[in-house]
């Protein structure tokens, strides 16, 4: 595939909102997770919650999309100095040929959860409920193409984990069939009831903050928060960053357990490679999906060593940003061009002992001297699994 240039960014977690905070936890092993305490939830897990997002206001023409969601969307587009770049962009390309693709797995569920509590006698929902600009689930897509006057394509994706990954699948086709010239990809997803006690329903909550790759991992541990970012052609503009590959892969084997020998995450990892036309020699680092789960972390373990043996370092910062479900993706994808941007290799957190069964590099202190390539992975319910290939530009 044709390499596209990273141009803007931005990102919001539990660990702080912009790059500057994420990274900094990152360099510290410093988790973003906490004691759940979201809504009326009082589940024995750890959740990484977004500070602020209740204080964030829509601009008044917009108010129809006003929810967690949304409001969280917002909260990045107005971090780092997206939102300007963005426009700029604008200015350059038309309003018509910028993309927006995103993706979300729970979108604004929380919006119909709060509803159903103001049900009338007869059990209407309040007239002020706005399903399509709250919780349907192109609601993201739509609401960030109004904030920033965008009327090109606007697609959101749900395929559970992996979404807000293989949105910058949806790009580059649209880039290369001549749909749009740019493209606003990324993916917000927010806490909600649903989410929290259905995985618990599952029983893959962890009581503690999650530890990836941990002889006693034992579940995973619910997040949210958003990341954006703005592809353009590589030498448009200036970009220290470019997407180099894009590998996407649905194995089907169960609804909510990976295939055991990691054979969709395998095929996933070798296409990204192939488009980019980069031998897995040359990869200096894999951010891991790493859920903490015990099916998940063996079979991707698996399939990392099928690809790139046992040498290739790599690390899960689920431990720091909890799992954000939807909008992981995309945030894994931006703390992993974050660590080639600033020269380090970033380790997992929580994790103590790791398990010898998983042989894989797996990095418990940060490591110096940085990579020129690097992955990221993303594996979600279904067998939805999409892995994505970064280099320096240069490299």
């Amino acid at each position: 595939m044709e390499p596209l240039a990273l141009t803007a960014c931005s990102i919001v977690t539990c660990l702080g909102a912009g790059r500057q905070a994420n990274v900094a936890a990152l360099r510290a092993r410093r988790s973003g997770l906490a004691p759940c305490t979201f809504e009326t939830v009082r589940l024995d897990t750890h959740v990484g919650e977004v500070a602020g997002v209740d204080a964030v206001r829509l601009p008044d023409h917009l108010t129809d999309y006003d929810c967690r969601n949304n409001r969280l969307a917002q909260f990045a587009l107005d971090s780092d100095g997206f939102g300007e770049r963005a426009r700029a962009a604008r200015e350059r390309h038309g309003a018509g040929r910028i993309g927006v693709f995103l993706g979300t797995s729970t979108s604004g569920i929380l919006a119909t959860e709060l509803a159903y509590r103001h049900r009338d006698a007869d059990g209407r929902l309040p007239a002020d409920f706005r399903y399509r600009e709250t919780h349907g689930t192109f609601s993201l897509a739509d609401y960030v193409a109004h904030a920033l006057d965008l009327t090109g394509p606007a697609v959101v994706v749900s395929a559970a984990c992996a979404s807000s990954a293989k949105v910058f699948g949806n790009a580059v086709r649209a880039m290369a069939a001549g749909l749009c010239d740019a493209a606003i990809v990324g993916g917000v997803d927010t806490l909600c009831l649903t989410t929290l006690y259905g995985f618990h329903s599952l029983g893959l909550l962890s009581p503690r903050p999650c530890r990836p790759f941990d002889i006693a991992r034992d579940g995973i541990s619910i997040s949210e928060g958003a990341a954006f970012v703005l592809l353009e052609r590589a030498g448009s503009t200036k970009a220290r960053v470019n997407l180099l590959g894009v590998g996407e892969s649905s194995d089907a084997h169960h609804m909510s357990t990976p295939h055991p020998e990691g054979l969709g995450a395998r095929m996933s990892m070798e296409r990204a490679l192939a488009g980019a036309g980069v031998a897995p020699d040359r990869v200096g680092y894999v951010n891991l999906h790493g859920t903490a789960s015990r099916t998940n972390d063996a079979s991707e373990a698996e399939a990392l060593v099928d690809v790139f043996g046992t040498a290739t370092p790599c690390s899960s910062t689920k431990g720091l940003t909890g799992h954000a479900l939807g909008a992981a993706g995309a945030i894994e994808a931006l703390l992993t061009v974050f660590a080639l941007e600033e020269g380090f290799l970033p380790a997992g957190a929580n994790t103590e002992a790791l398990d010898p069964a998983l042989h894989v590099d797996y990095l418990v202190a940060p490591r110096s001297g940085g990579a020129a390539i690097a992955m990221s992975n993303s594996f979600g319910f279904g067998g939805a699994n999409c892995a994505l290939l970064f280099g320096l530009t240069g490299s």
